[in-house]
């Protein structure tokens, strides 16, 4: 039925003459000779038209290839660039692709920036998660390590020189050289053997040796322990030969020998090695900011502070900044130390 409908549909009956002497329609239709009512097979006579027309034309009047002409392979269209894409209308398609990579391309590689990032942001988290140690198990292990500290202190004195700079100076702007002497459990003292520079900047070094006092009279009140700090664990780092936990310590209450910021924990030993934080109350009126630096080795069986280093903000005067370092290792106290 269909195919009979298409024959019907290609042959063509040229109507009768109209008698108002108007032209005949299928005598508009050029290279068709016919007589009213004739019927023409349109579709055989148009295929005969354009094969003698255009016998070099790939395509016939019925959109279908010509069977008399060669056709070049889709291979060759791809070697040559040539076949559909050398259409105008490809070229233009390829210009609109273009235009449309160079505009998204940026948004694109912004989107697959953010996807890995998140990704690995994520896995990094998990990682992190599952790899933090235990924060109370490190606490617990660090409050015994203090604890056998304490037992194995003996009476001691040292002498530590403390050189303060102004600024940016190389100069020296103050020396002084004290005689610290410790009793367990919580007696320091100190005295000044010699100095020498701007009597400001001596006024400056004792204040920050009253606050190591201040710290060793509190006694357990200004111990690293959980009853007088809470603890953050933050990182796992290697400070020195050993890998050591970082601990940000937040002081419990304001009071003097208590100090905001870090503590480094050997990972092994679990003894503190190192802390860097500011005192929440200052020494002296005369110091706005103080910065201290301790740090802690073992000495004779004992783990105590081998050195100190502070950067202060004095009033009205500027920052100066501190550093004080044993002259020799401590040795065992040869009298028991005044008040």
């Amino acid at each position: 039925m269909a195919r009979a409908s298409a024959t019907k549909s290609s042959l063509l009956q040229c109507p009768p003459e109209r008698g108002d002497g108007q032209e005949a329609a299928h005598a508009k239709t050029p290279g068709i000779n016919a007589r009213p009512g004739e019927v023409i097979d349109f579709s055989m006579h148009a295929r005969h038209t354009f094969s003698k027309a255009s016998p070099t034309s790939q395509y016939n009047f019925l959109g279908g290839l010509n069977p008399e002409v060669p056709q070049p392979s889709l291979e060759n269209n791809r070697l040559k660039g040539i076949g559909m894409n050398s259409h105008p209308h490809g070229e233009h398609g390829r210009a609109i692709a273009r235009t449309t990579a160079k505009r998204y391309c940026p948004i694109v590689c912004l989107a697959l920036l953010t996807t890995v990032w998140a990704f690995s942001y994520s896995l990094n988290a998990q990682e992190l998660k599952a790899s933090a140690p235990n924060l109370d198990l490190i606490l617990d292990n660090l409050e015994r390590a203090e604890e056998q500290n304490a037992a194995l202190s003996r009476p001691y004195e040292v002498a530590r020189q403390y050189i303060l700079f102004r600024r940016a100076d190389r100069k020296p702007y103050s020396e002084v050289t004290a005689q610290i002497n410790f009793t367990p459990p919580n007696i320091k003292t100190f005295s000044i053997s010699e100095e020498q520079g701007n009597p400001r900047g001596k006024k400056i070094i004792r204040d920050v040796l009253e606050q190591e006092i201040t710290s060793t009279k509190a006694g357990h009140k200004g111990d690293v322990r959980r009853s007088n700090y809470d603890f953050v664990f933050l990182r796992e780092e290697n400070f020195g030969a050993a890998p050591e936990y970082v601990l940000h310590i937040i002081p419990k209450r304001e009071e003097k020998g208590l100090l905001l910021g870090d503590i480094w924990v050997d990972a092994k030993t679990y003894r503190i090695r190192q802390i860097i934080g500011i005192p929440l109350k200052s020494p002296s009126f005369w110091i706005k900011d103080l910065h201290i630096t301790l740090r802690f080795a073992a000495v004779n069986d004992m783990w105590i502070s081998t050195s100190v280093d502070a950067i202060a903000t004095v009033r009205f005067l500027g920052i100066y900044t501190l550093s004080g370092r044993d002259l020799a290792p401590p040795r065992p106290a040869s009298s028991t130390p005044g008040p």
